[in-house]
């Protein structure tokens, strides 16, 4: 979608193979914002340490000030996460910590610190591998996300962050549950990016045909009067419809309204959803809809 929007946005057309271009830096930007919050909280974690350091090298320092509790800069999961190779290997790439806000960095570890659950977390003696992983997810859910410093900060470096974030939440959740299982290189399986390479092609090479039974049920409304991101989901749906035969129909018009109404306007939702069905409905009459029985599928 955000490719096809892209590309609507051009003046001059493409060059062969530059659609797969844009697809994949989008990939790359989903790549590096998960990247820049993972190593955030890293260095959250890390900042333990430096911490102990600074307070303990005051002039006068207190016994407090010398006593600094640094068991979360030791924490297991964080150093899988630093000593794993295709972390190591996507920092090198990345760079996010070019990027890094020192001061904002002080600031979140001191919120932190302040709180009851960092207190309990560094006044438990062992290391369950439960707890070790709940606060390194508290630090990004709890003081990191909530932050508008951050925010604002990270959006100012993302410019895919409204659009990506919700995504890469579940990503970096699930990556910190299985850490070493994780591939940055690869963050989307090549089943989805070929499925998504597939679908933008498809729409291009087929507009035209898209096009013609689109057009036919827009009624009273001027299809250059509609909007541009409107027109690309009903147009993503069609090709679905057409060429995408192991898709449900069902799934495909309700995955359209959800991304409508959270990306387009008030009334797109709904708009979408008539457009689809009935095109859905027509295409069902003259069978021309090909689909697979997904239950059959699985049996296989």
């Amino acid at each position: 979608m955000q490719t096809l929007y892209s590309i609507e946005a051009r003046e001059f057309e493409l060059k062969p193979g530059e659609d797969i271009r844009i697809l994949q830096k989008h990939f790359d930007q989903t790549r590096q914002l998960l990247i820049y919050l993972i190593y955030y909280i890293t260095e959250i974690a890390r900042y333990a340490e430096t911490d102990s350091l600074f307070r303990s090298s005051k002039h006068l320092p207190t016994e407090q000030d010398r006593n600094v509790n640094t068991k979360l800069a030791g924490n297991e999961v964080l150093w899988k996460i630093l000593e794993h190779p295709s972390f190591q290997k996507a920092l090198s790439i990345d760079k996010p910590q070019l990027s890094i806000n020192k001061e904002l960095l002080k600031k979140l570890y001191q919120e932190l610190a302040s709180t009851d659950e960092y207190k309990t977390y560094i006044n438990n003696q062992g290391r369950e591998k439960k707890s070790e992983k709940e606060i390194l997810e508290f630090i990004f859910k709890e003081i990191i996300l909530p932050d508008e410093t951050f925010e604002n900060y990270a959006e100012e470096l993302f410019t895919n962050w409204d659009d990506d974030i919700e995504m890469v939440q579940q990503l970096l959740i699930g990556f910190l549950g299985k850490p070493q299982s994780f591939n940055f290189q690869e963050i989307i399986s090549k089943e989805k990016t070929d499925f998504a390479k597939s679908l933008l092609q498809t729409v291009l090479e087929k507009k035209e045909t898209v096009m013609d039974l689109i057009k036919p049920k827009l009624q009273n409304w001027d299809a250059e009067r509609i909007a541009t991101l409107d027109m690309i989901l009903m147009q993503m749906g069609v090709c679905e419809f057409l060429y995408f035969e192991t898709i449900p129909p069902k799934v495909t018009i309700n995955e359209y309204i959800d991304l409508a109404k959270d990306y387009s306007t008030p009334q797109s939702g709904q708009f979408v959803n008539g457009i689809l069905d009935n095109i859905h409905k027509e295409l069902t009459t003259e069978n021309k809809m090909v689909k697979v029985n997904f239950k059959e599928i699985r049996k296989m």
